[in-house]
């Protein structure tokens, strides 16, 4: 699929209440509802039907299943997931997940849903705990590993619980074997503990900070020091807990537990009676090869092409000289795209202290300049997230994948204790761009293409009607015949391109060029033609001097991006390569 350019201006986190409707049809849950009680009908969901196709998308079921009935947020947006209730079973069993009690489907409906989100079943494999949570709560998440956190991390955890934050805790495995094993001290290895209290009490004429933990099976339990069992220990001193819960030294939990995972949820997810609360800004972009898609720094002659964006630190936390921030990047749909062959990118960002003024940084900048901050690692995961520590003052935030020229939505969330001004950084170039889309939008006009050549001194007549249908059928991804702005940024990044290459082979500046100079136009552009391809494009677009003037030029260049965009599909889908060599294939 194309990437789009796409304003990077700051959003405020959806509401759940404005949900999307994902439904093909365009009608929400309570509709549909309605109109099967009107037909006297069970739903039965055309989009995400009770066949293979919603169980794997790259092998066939390895065993025969039988869909039977029983008697959500993600990338910044709520949205409305209608499913019918056809389960998927084997033997008269569920195959996924299921309850203990087999009367019990809210789990696998559950499960049905966000297998409908991202396509099948099949492309929930290789989840995260973090992932999950992010999607059915719209927070932001935080991996910590407890042998290596930072000297402040009780402090971390006692914040977290004060904004209601989703607190999840867990002790290794080395092998499947471990999983679920006792350890000595009633704990279980690979089992997800929640985080529900921390507090420091006084014992004994000294503070001791404790933590409370729920064991959602409530049959092992902690067994060493401030457990039932402890003689020594009062039980209930400073936080009350149910018998499903323990309590444990905040030293003794470092030991014994090696994994904290905390969801930080945004402001219309908590009551408005929660006291602390995150401030939260949200910027949607894309990585657009041979626009915005730079890759890291280590590409200094690209990296500086990345989208930007202007980070306001204006006020201090609490009694702290310093402000705390959460920078989380995430790659969008890339689960969804599995089917196409989409893989996850490996993505990261950098921060850069602000040199005072507006507008896009140049290469020089981030060649003299080094970063204040950045991601911990690049890492080929959905989202990227780090929690940081700076002074108050202007900051350019720069996400990026690790390789230039590869593409992805990506949505940006700033989760700050205090509040932060965000913006997006624009180039000279991209204000007055937005300035001529606004000038010519709603006309049918080669004024735009006219704009650029007239600057580059192309002689041409006209653009021709087939070139205006076959650039909207390139770049018209939503299907309504138009070209949009997001739309037509990307073509105008690819026509300057065109142009240039056209300029470099149209020796006599006559506004044609040889067709004896095809071949190597087209190489320039990035396609290596068979011999007998490149002779039937000879035929069709050279007149009888054996000259191609620039509209010819473009036509065949947009023909051959089309035709490249299939064939890539294709190959990505039968997981094989497959070269743009038309007239051999």
């Amino acid at each position: 699929m194309p990437y789009l350019y796409r304003d990077l201006k700051p959003r405020s986190p959806a509401l759940p209440r404005a949900a999307c409707a994902t439904h093909s049809s365009g009608k929400a849950y309570e509709e549909l509802k309605q109109e099967c009680l009107h037909r006297g009908v069970l739903f039965e969901d055309l989009d995400f039907p009770a066949s293979d196709s919603s169980l794997f998308f790259s092998e066939k079921p390895p065993i025969p299943f039988i869909w039977k009935r029983p008697g959500f947020w993600q990338h910044n947006e709520w949205l409305d997931v209608v499913i019918d209730d056809r389960l998927p079973t084997f033997n008269g069993r569920l195959v996924f997940l299921h309850s203990a009690e087999r009367n019990e489907f809210w789990s696998a409906l559950l499960e049905k849903a966000y297998a409908k989100l991202n396509s099948s079943y099949e492309a929930l494999k290789g989840g995260s705990t973090i992932e999950a949570m992010e999607d059915f709560t719209g927070g932001v998440g935080e991996m910590y590993e407890v042998k290596k956190a930072p000297d402040n991390f009780y402090e971390i955890l006692e914040k977290a619980l004060k904004r209601c934050s989703m607190v999840g805790c867990s002790i290794d495995t080395s092998s499947a074997a471990e999983s679920e094993a006792k350890t000595p001290f009633g704990l279980i290895k690979g089992h997800a503990y929640s985080v529900t209290g921390i507090d420091e009490v006084s014992y004994r004429g000294r503070q001791v900070q404790l933590i409370r933990i729920r064991n959602p099976w409530g049959q092992v339990e902690w067994n060493g020091p401030w457990s039932d069992k402890c003689v020594s220990c009062p039980v209930h001193a400073g936080l009350t807990r149910a018998k499903s819960q323990l309590l444990m030294k905040f030293e003794d939990f470092k030991v014994h537990f090696d994994k904290v995972e905390i969801c930080n949820l945004t402001p219309d997810a908590l009551d408005d009676s929660a006291v602390h609360k995150w401030e939260v800004t949200i910027h949607q972009g894309s990585w657009v090869r041979g626009s915005t898609a730079g890759g890291c720094r280590n590409f200094l002659e690209t990296f500086w092409t990345n989208p930007q964006i202007k980070l306001h630190l204006t006020e201090k936390d609490d009694g702290e000289d310093e402000c705390t921030f959460i920078a989380a990047l995430m790659q969008k749909d890339r689960r969804k795209l599995k089917k196409l062959g989409a893989e996850m990118l490996t993505i990261g960002y950098s921060i850069y202290e602000s040199p005072g003024r507006d507008g896009h940084l140049g290469k020089d900048f981030f060649r003299y300049h080094p970063s204040k901050a950045r991601s911990k690692t690049y890492i080929n995961l959905r989202e990227v997230f780090n929690r940081f520590k700076l002074p108050p003052g202007d900051y350019i935030l720069v996400p990026t994948t690790f390789e230039p020229h590869q593409e992805a939505d990506f949505c940006l969330r700033i989760f700050s204790e205090k509040k932060a001004i965000t913006e997006p950084q624009e180039t000279e170039e991209e204000k007055l761009f937005k300035a001529l889309f606004e000038q010519i939008s709603g006309k049918v006009s080669a004024k735009p293409l006219w704009v650029i050549t007239k600057s580059k001194n192309i002689k041409f007549k006209n653009l021709s009607l087939i070139s205006c249908r076959n650039i909207i059928s390139l770049m018209d991804t939503n299907g309504n015949r138009k070209l949009e702005l997001n739309e037509f940024k990307v073509f105008w990044e690819k026509m300057k391109k065109w142009i240039n290459i056209f300029l470099q082979f149209d020796f006599d500046k006559s506004g044609s060029m040889s067709s004896y100079e095809l071949r190597s136009a087209l190489k320039a552009a990035g396609y290596q033609l068979s011999n007998y391809l490149l002779q039937l494009i000879v035929l069709r677009y050279s007149d009888e001097q054996f000259q191609i003037d620039f509209d010819d030029f473009l036509n065949c260049l947009v023909r051959l991006e089309n035709a490249s965009r299939v064939f890539q599909a294709l190959s990505v889908k039968n997981k094989e390569y497959i070269n743009l060599n038309i007239g051999e294939v």
